[in-house]
């Protein structure tokens, strides 16, 4: 059983954007609560906030990157946008991922044609890199899946904020998808999604927050951050038991589907054991 100094010392974030707005006014000390967790992985959604995600990486050993467009954002890239990615993604060892890529057809922010193009060619540019890809559906299942029957996500990936059902999260574990897990995970309504985590099991999960975005319930109505993905862990804990070591097998997931590396890790992750 671990301590809760161990606990802290052991959290998991793999889908977190430290960039935004939302953490201006009190950055150095959300900064501080970040250096005391494992890991965490800052995503991209824009080509305007790309240098940003990256500076922060650069300054905090333990976050690293996921470079990509966002669905929402796909409307707006200039023709060379996966150039640009593909040079960020090469010459900087933290990027690890793709992300956050894929379809939303609840807000429909850029046109359907839009999104299914840009999110292909991000697909095939993560296939080229050997990397991983962090999955943004809403409302999009069906269409997400198709087109990466049809092209492929070699690498797998992350199924970020999970909101199917459990057929949905086993097709996409097949495919070599874990699922991504966060604050909804709490929310006392929310017995479909933990109904989904117990059947596909605690090796198919990866912990994040979505932050600012997505808190979980201790903190409803108020903004996320990375150190609150502890409710999440207490969550996972109860839905699965004590008698397993959650935080070990979930970083056991995280560097599994993200390939972090020993040396990768050991360089700029602490093992935060003790």
């Amino acid at each position: 059983m671990k301590t809760e100094n161990q606990k802290l010392q052991n959290l998991i974030d793999t889908h977190a954007h430290l960039h935004m707005k939302h953490f201006e006014k009190d950055r150095d000390d959300v900064f501080k609560r970040v250096t005391q967790m494992k890991f965490v992985l800052n995503v991209s959604t824009s080509i305007e906030d790309l240098n940003d995600t990256i500076k922060i990486a650069n300054i905090l050993p333990n976050v690293f990157l996921a470079l990509g467009i966002h669905p929402h954002d796909s409307g707006n890239v200039p023709n060379d946008y996966i150039e640009i990615l593909e040079n960020l993604a090469l010459k900087n060892k933290k990027v690890l991922a793709i992300g956050e890529i894929g379809l939303d057809y609840f807000r429909n922010f850029s046109p359907i044609d839009t999104q299914k193009r840009v999110f292909a060619e991000q697909l095939m540019l993560a296939n080229k890199l050997g990397k991983p890809v962090i999955l943004h559906i809403r409302d999009a299942y069906e269409d997400v899946y198709e087109i990466i029957k049809l092209i492929g996500a070699e690498n797998g990936g992350i199924v970020h904020a999970f909101s199917g059902d459990e057929n949905w999260a086993k097709k996409f574990v097949k495919l070599g998808f874990k699922i991504g897990i966060g604050g909804p995970i709490t929310y006392p309504k929310n017995d479909l999604l933990r109904n989904v985590v117990k059947i596909i099991g605690v090796e198919n999960v990866v912990t994040e927050t979505d932050c600012p975005y997505l808190p979980p319930q201790q903190y409803r109505g108020k903004r996320n951050e990375p150190i609150y993905v502890y409710y999440v862990f207490e969550q996972l804990n109860e839905i699965f038991g004590l008698d397993i070591d959650i935080y070990d097998i979930i970083w056991k997931n995280t560097k599994e589907i993200l390939k972090i590396n020993e040396d990768l890790a050991n360089s700029s992750v602490g093992d935060n054991d003790d």
